[in-house]
């Protein structure tokens, strides 16, 4: 006797990853970020409170993208970098 196995009763729907969820960038979509942030930690010898920016946009892709959970900015320890943005785009606008 053989048994069949059903696999037609579920579907599968994508989502995107769980909080504290890092899967790897298979297609490449993020890898200039991913290397603009490397190139800065390597002149800086890892300091990587210089290259915040740089993270910044790299995590700003990979949410975009949904290889990670969307999460606001401002928690992921980027306030004081979207307020000195907005202060200047506000700044070159006026002059």
């Amino acid at each position: 006797m053989s048994t069949a196995m059903n696999f037609g009763g579920k579907s599968f729907t994508p989502r995107p990853p769980e909080r504290g969820s890092f899967p790897l960038d298979h297609l490449g979509e993020c890898k200039e970020f991913k290397e603009t942030f490397m190139n800065c930690l390597k002149k800086t010898k890892f300091d990587s409170s210089v290259c915040r920016e740089q993270s910044m946009d790299y995590l700003r892709c990979r949410m975009d993208r949904q290889l990670m959970t969307k999460e606001p900015l401002e928690k992921l320890g980027f306030k004081d970098l979207l307020d000195g943005k907005s202060t200047e785009t506000h700044q070159q606008k006026n002059t």
